[in-house]
């Protein structure tokens, strides 16, 4: 799980890199729309080299590949390699997509002596077309480990401003399809394309934390430093939820199920919620 995943476009070596010092915890070089057509094909040459540079200082290496059949198939056979992670696939629209792509890393995994399944994919979601799919995309392959909702694309095909108002309905739906699958829900409900008030930016991932998600793309390296604070459990957060397990440990052996913590009354659901924040400062 990567709390912040900054977007580096593949072709520009100078940005690649100095990637690895600017905080994010995983690094996605970026084969699609940061690429002009006519250097997607030398943005692929480079890729595995590009990955082994952003990654030097721990973080992850992730590859963007594009949509268009023409250029993912190359884009998906020069990302199969042991020093990409995973693999974002944009203007996912259905299930089809993701088995796709996912039988053919299968295949190049095999080929290539790489450990099976290695390679994970991300789903972006990026037109109003893919909402009734959310479902059959999320559970399309175990390689899926997460789906985001891409902000500004997205927006466009639904003739609307990317406002947090706006696009706070179809991050739920993504989110709520990525709990019933049991993958990671990514994302937050603002344009990504704003980071000149980083004030508004934390409040913004504030909320998308207290709305399930665990982490999201961005697009410049103060962003990256906001979502590595704010998705991750705070001391305090989990000084708390330690205590509480105590407490319910207690009520356990005295034979009740609810009981009152620190003014408040504490439930079943209340012990899972504080179970997983555990769960997530461990990772």
């Amino acid at each position: 799980m990567w709390r912040s995943m900054l977007f580096v476009p593949a072709h520009v070596d100078k940005f690649v890199a100095k990637a690895h010092t600017r905080g994010a915890q995983a690094y996605i070089l970026d084969l699609e729309d940061s690429v002009p057509l006519a250097q997607k094909a030398a943005a692929r040459q480079t890729l595995v080299a590009g990955a082994v540079q952003v990654s030097q200082s721990g973080a992850a290496a992730l590859v963007r590949v594009n949509a268009q059949p023409e250029l993912l198939a190359p884009d998906i056979d020069a990302a199969a390699d042991p020093a990409i992670h995973a693999i974002v696939l944009p203007k996912v629209n259905d299930g089809d997509t993701v088995a796709a792509v996912a039988a053919r890393l299968d295949t190049l995994e095999a080929e290539r002596g790489m450990q099976a399944g290695h390679t994970l994919l991300i789903a972006q979601i990026e037109d109003v077309r893919a909402l009734p799919q959310l479902d059959a995309i999320a559970s399309a392959s175990p390689r899926l480990m997460g789906m985001i909702l891409g902000s500004e694309d997205f927006s466009v095909s639904a003739g609307m401003e990317p406002t947090p108002e706006a696009l706070f309905l179809p991050n739920q739906m993504v989110a709520f399809a990525c709990r019933r699958a049991g993958i990671l829900p990514l994302g937050f409900p603002a344009s990504i394309a704003d980071f000149s008030d980083l004030e508004a930016f934390r409040g913004v991932i504030r909320r998308a934390r207290q709305l399930g998600f665990v982490g999201a793309f961005c697009i410049h390296p103060k962003q990256a430093a906001i979502m590595n604070e704010e998705f991750a459990p705070s001391a305090a957060e989990l000084e708390h939820a330690r205590a509480l397990l105590d407490a319910f440990e207690d009520a356990q052996a005295q034979g009740r199920g609810a009981f009152e913590f620190q003014g408040r009354m504490v439930d079943p659901p209340v012990v899972a919620r504080a179970q997983e924040l555990l769960r997530r400062g461990a990772r």
